[in-house]
């Protein structure tokens, strides 16, 4: 089958275009025309010797792929440089020149920095397809972060949130939100076509000091620039690393002018990074920071909730509620127990009830018990005034059962970190205000020596030395 220089240039322009911006592909290869093929070399024509050198500092290795990939390896490239427009009578002027990169006797060099076409596997950016909004809980901890990532993910770069910092500490779902980004973009038929790229800021590091050492800076910084979504995580590890920040900064400048997004995550916020040049601290702070916070008690249910339901297990109530009371460190530590206590019940072939999650958190957290928990708090006070606990959290307003309700939640106040909101969840979906009129009513009984102040110290002493 002959080969046409013109069909096989479609093709490479092809290949091209999937791998770089749509400015870029209209005003640096546009304007190419290919002019031969013959004796293993392809040659192309290019407006001026500027362009030629252009392409050859910042393509090369894009153009070297293509035509790997439609040629094979043994075809060269050649430049056809117009130094003569001409005019209507005459041709232009031309002067060939073959491609630097494959000198005769040069060794052939392969690139680590895979572009996004040449295999499937380069096409998730990084990214973890599990990572989406969808599974991504919505609490007060993680509003503002959350609103933020889901405009940027709509029109990235568009939007005033560029650069988007994220920070907080361990485990509470920075990596999972700045993903959620990437695969909310990579997902959108409109933005199909922008490259994005996840790394982890190590990640970044290494790959820097290798193309330092093998003398590939070039090649390094020109794969960074055809990033139009990049996500950096845990910017805080490039602290110290003076030569990767300068190369990181040059890279931000560059994106950040070219209207492309940048993503980052750090354990503090910026002006709390140490070891960072001042002018990257300066650029981190042109868009939003924003924070991850502890979940609350209501954000800790509907992640053990959603949890669950993903997992197809069916968990009761008073269960999540233990869970959710117990383990108030970070999402990470919390879905660690699940699987643990998932793993438990599959092993001892036993439904998840309250105490085989009290036995499986033994061996997962120090002093479960250590406290008083709202539930003790509970059935304490209904069996002092030989009620339910369901009678707690009801509806009626009787006031036997008021008043009942009204000293549970002063000493869920006193004995536990529960916030106001959280403590009225537990009252049957009460609100703050509710909590808050109930601890002055309970003060009020003790101060003024009422009826009810024996009851009130008889359940203090219960709660204070239970066994």
């Amino acid at each position: 089958m002959q080969l046409d220089c013109h069909s096989v240039w479609l093709k490479c322009l092809a290949f091209i275009k999937d791998n770089i911006g749509e400015q870029s592909f209209e005003t640096w290869f546009a304007p190419i025309k290919p002019t031969r093929l013959e004796n293993h070399v392809l040659t192309i024509q290019v407006p001026s010797q500027f362009f030629y050198e252009y392409l050859e500092e910042h393509y090369v290795f894009l153009l070297r792929t293509a035509i790997d990939k439609e040629l094979g390896k043994n075809w060269k490239l050649e430049y056809s440089v117009v130094v003569d427009n001409g005019n209507q009578s005459n041709q232009p002027y031309t002067v060939n020149m073959p491609n630097k990169s494959k000198r005769a006797g040069q060794k052939e060099y392969t690139s680590p920095f895979q572009l996004k076409a040449i295999d499937e596997n380069f096409q998730e950016s990084n990214l973890n397809s599990q990572y989406t909004f969808e599974n991504y809980i919505e609490g007060d901890c993680n509003r503002l972060a959350r609103s933020a990532g889901f405009a940027v993910a709509q029109k990235p770069g568009i939007t005033s949130f560029n650069p988007l910092m994220v920070y907080g500490g361990v485990g509470l779902g920075k990596t999972h939100l700045v993903q959620a980004i990437g695969n909310e973009i990579k997902n959108n038929l409109e933005l199909s076509n922008k490259f994005i790229l996840y790394v982890s800021s190590e990640k970044f590091t290494n790959q820097f000091i290798e193309a330092l050492k093998t003398n590939r800076l070039q090649e390094f910084q020109n794969f960074y620039l055809q990033v139009d979504v990049l996500i950096l995580d845990d910017v805080q590890f490039l602290a110290g690393k003076e030569k990767t920040q300068e190369m990181f900064f040059h890279i931000f400048n560059h994106l950040h002018q070219s209207g492309k997004q940048i993503i980052m995550t750090s354990d503090c916020p910026p002006r709390d990074l140490m070891g960072l040049q001042e002018r990257l601290l300066s650029r981190f702070k042109w868009g939003l920071t924003a924070d991850l916070q502890q979940p609350d008690f209501e954000t800790r249910i509907a992640i053990i909730e959603r949890k669950m339901q993903a997992d197809g297990i069916n968990v009761p109530q008073n269960v999540i509620e233990y869970l959710a009371h117990t383990i108030d460190t970070n999402i990470r530590e919390l879905e660690g127990v699940l699987i643990s206590l998932i793993a438990q019940a599959s092993l001892v072939r036993q439904d998840l009830d309250l105490n085989l999650a009290k036995r499986t958190l033994k061996h997962v957290v120090n002093n479960v018990d250590a406290d008083v928990s709202i539930e003790s708090i509970q059935n304490t006070v209904a069996e002092h005034f030989n009620l339910t606990v369901s009678d707690l959290k009801a509806k009626s307003r009787k006031k036997e059962l008021v008043t009942a309700r009204q000293i549970a939640m002063y000493f869920a106040k006193e004995f536990t970190e529960h916030s106001l909101k959280s403590i009225g969840y537990h009252f049957g979906g009460r609100d703050h205000s509710t909590v808050i009129h109930a601890v002055q009513s309970v003060n009020d009984i003790i101060t003024e020596n009422t009826d009810l102040k024996p009851d009130v110290l008889a359940i203090e002493k219960k709660l204070k030395f239970k066994e």
